[in-house]
């Protein structure tokens, strides 16, 4: 199989854009962010729910120390270099470049982390992303429903909006093996699980399959449902009907990923941990590549702040905090 296609450009116009929505396309122009209905989604429902069951289930019958400490290092390494760094920092903003090859990795690793496929993951962030940025939006992309409904809607369920934004993502569809992950992404699963039943038997199996894939799923969603709730704020982003916090607990342990409120004010910054003592494993990997010549263009909040006013205008809730963050960003 051909990988060439794999390595599209990843910077289409301002990383601070919804990059993969074309928003100059009518239908886009017309999309009306609150009118939908919430629909079971049966793949996902029964991916997620099966998951947690089976993790829930084994968990009793085959718990070794040795499963458990490899459970947790494969979960911290696939939501480290597959979901935060491969398909958020990578795919989605295109907040950095890298070679082809480690281009390949990474999304290999966001594909095995269990939530999706490469196109599958897009769409959805970026129909949250677009959504929240209008001045309403519907409550399954705001996470506004209390927290069992939320995660009912999010875990198992789909949003059909009446007139929804349109799509381009035909520079990824064209890519043979982006289209073979996203065909095969559960399947990515089997020889993951294969290996670890020939180093450890059905332990790490259990272990490094299920509790991962679970813990993995449950844990995006618990984060984005706080993001979105409750929590501190450095920034305002102005005309945003949805604003974002942070989740000051889960910085570590989502490579940076829950300092949602910095990532709302700044999109396309690969870095997200951005005041003093937050803690963003996702941009240090990024900055090891850089280091050894695997990644450049590394987008950062002061390459945006000439940029925010024609699409973000983003403000700052504490005078002081625009200074720290040149500084720090740098």
């Amino acid at each position: 199989m051909s990988w060439a296609l794999a390595d599209v450009a990843q910077t289409p116009r301002d990383r601070c854009e919804v990059n993969w929505i074309d928003e100059a396309h009518s239908e886009t122009i017309a999309a009306d962010a609150c009118k939908g209905k919430v629909k079971w989604d049966p793949v996902h429902s029964l991916w997620n729910g099966g998951m947690a069951l089976a993790a829930v289930g084994l968990v009793p019958f085959y718990t070794t120390p040795a499963a458990i400490a490899v459970g947790f290092k494969l979960t911290g390494l696939m939501v480290l270099l597959g979901h935060s760094v491969g398909f958020h920092r990578l795919l989605i903003h295109g907040s950095f470049e890298t070679t082809p090859w480690m281009r390949r990795f990474l999304l290999w690793c966001g594909t095995v982390a269990g939530m999706s496929g490469p196109l599958w993951i897009v769409r959805t962030h970026d129909l949250r992303d677009w959504a929240q940025r209008q001045k309403h939006c519907h409550d399954f992309l705001a996470h506004r429903r209390p927290m069992l409904v939320d995660a009912w809607w999010q875990l198992h369920c789909t949003l059909k909006l009446e007139d929804a934004p349109r799509f381009d993502l035909s520079r990824l569809e064209e890519s043979t093996p982006i289209r073979w992950l996203e065909r095969t992404w559960m399947i990515q699963q089997v020889p993951i699980a294969a290996l670890l039943y020939l180093i450890g038997g059905v332990p790490l199996v259990v272990w490094g399959v299920f509790v991962r894939v679970a813990l993995t799923v449950h844990g995006h969603w618990l984060v984005g449902h706080l993001a979105h709730r409750r929590g501190p704020q450095s920034w305002h982003v102005r005309g945003a009907g949805v604003q974002a916090h942070d989740v000051p607990w889960a910085g570590l342990i989502t490579m940076g990923e829950a300092w949602h409120n910095n990532h709302h004010a700044y999109p396309g910054s690969a870095r997200i941990g951005l005041h003093p003592g937050q803690a963003d494993p996702g941009y240090t990997f990024i900055r090891a590549l850089e280091r050894l010549g695997l990644a450049w263009n590394v987008c950062l909040p002061t390459q945006l702040a000439d940029r925010r006013k024609s699409l973000l205008e983003v403000g700052v809730c504490a005078p002081c905090i625009k200074g720290q963050v040149g500084r720090s960003a740098t």
